[in-house]
């Protein structure tokens, strides 16, 4: 006689998960409030749109029914302590310390990965990372005492420099022919060209008169060729023209609204606005060309849009269309600000630069 058939524990148990999680799927899920700097009342000109941790912020989740089954501890390729970032069409690249590797987030694809570089061009300890416009990746390397360069296919290229020429190079920019290489021992900006590797100039020397730099940390580089330097031991940043002339100083040693206390990261927008990461007071602020300050956002802490030692900004105007998603409809997206937070919750934060078009 054939054995009646009995259905496993697994099999009674599949529909009374499948009716759990249709039943979860169909509540409501609450709104989180929109975040504007200047707050309300005064027309907001910048918006914290989101938060990226690990691929799971990017929608990159497993079934929801194996979450169930094997549990909430799933494997994700998470962020550990970013202090460099920079982009290019689709992609957000990070310099990771806990990992000391360079990750890549693919907007496209919706995932990490890693730029895996052996032999000549194996890194051992980047700290500043710059994109150009064909895609090629320029990372000061702190141990190597190099830059090192790959192209768009992530294929090493070459290394600049050696320990006779760089001290401890920070940071990287690169404008036209020229690559800006921030040296914090040497307190200088070192200008090598781009197709030789020789050295072009110097900007800056040590000290803490208008021109000298004390412990430089970061560079970037404007349209115009304008070169911007985080002076952090002299709490302000410095802007030379493309000779290497002296041009103004921005904010000063103090705690009030303008002042810097442990500066970091920093870039420049297409109109000239300076933004400026502070690590102490965990806010960024942003000045007009003329060195006013025009707005500060931020503030500690791990709520959305708070920061938790800030160090790497970057300005992407390529990828709005990935987070329009994301902003008021009555606020029209410019271009995004990227701020990396070295710690907390929140490990790159996404805001919107634009133009308030409601009441």
């Amino acid at each position: 006689m054939q054995k009646p058939y009995r259905f496993s524990d697994t099999q009674l148990l599949f529909p009374l998960l499948c009716l759990l999680l249709l039943s979860s799927c169909a509540r409501p899920v609450e709104e989180a409030a929109l975040i504007f700097y200047p707050p309300p009342p005064e027309r907001p000109r910048l918006q914290f749109l989101t938060a990226i941790s690990s691929e799971t912020d990017l929608a990159v989740k497993r079934d929801a029914f194996d979450s169930f089954l094997f549990g909430p501890d799933l494997s994700f390729s998470s962020i550990g302590r970013p202090y460099d970032i920079a982009s290019d069409r689709g992609s957000i690249y990070l310099i990771d310390r806990q990992s000391n590797k360079i990750l890549t987030i693919d907007l496209v694809n919706k995932d990490f990965t890693e730029l895996r570089a052996t032999g000549r061009g194996a890194l051992r300890s980047p700290s500043g990372i710059w994109v150009t416009s064909d895609g090629f990746k320029y990372i000061a390397d702190i141990k190597r005492q190099q830059i090192v360069t790959f192209n768009s296919s992530n294929e090493f290229i070459r290394a600049y420099g050696n320990k006779e020429l760089f001290n401890k190079p920070v940071d990287v920019a690169v404008y036209n022919n020229n690559i800006y290489v921030c040296d914090m021992v040497k307190s200088q900006i070192i200008v090598l060209d781009r197709d030789s590797g020789e050295v072009v100039m110097t900007v800056g020397e040590s000290g803490s008169e208008e021109g000298q730099l004390h412990k430089p940390t970061h560079v970037t580089v404007d349209k115009h060729g304008n070169v911007f330097v985080n002076d952090a031991f002299n709490f302000r940043v410095q802007q030379f023209d493309s000779s290497g002339v002296f041009v103004k100083t921005f904010g000063f040693h103090g705690d009030r609204m303008g002042g810097m206390a442990r500066s970091k990261g920093l870039d420049v927008d297409q109109e000239g606005n300076l933004y400026v990461a502070d690590a102490a007071f965990e806010y960024v602020q942003i000045f007009n060309k003329d060195g006013q300050l025009l707005l500060f956002f931020g503030g500690p802490g791990n709520a959305p849009g708070n920061m938790y030692l800030p160090a790497g900004v970057h300005i992407d105007y390529e990828n709005i269309q990935f987070f329009n998603t994301f902003a008021d409809p009555n606020f029209k997206l410019k271009y995004l600000l990227y701020v990396c937070n070295m710690s907390g919750s929140n490990k790159v934060n996404v805001y919107g630069y634009g133009d308030w078009s409601g009441e």
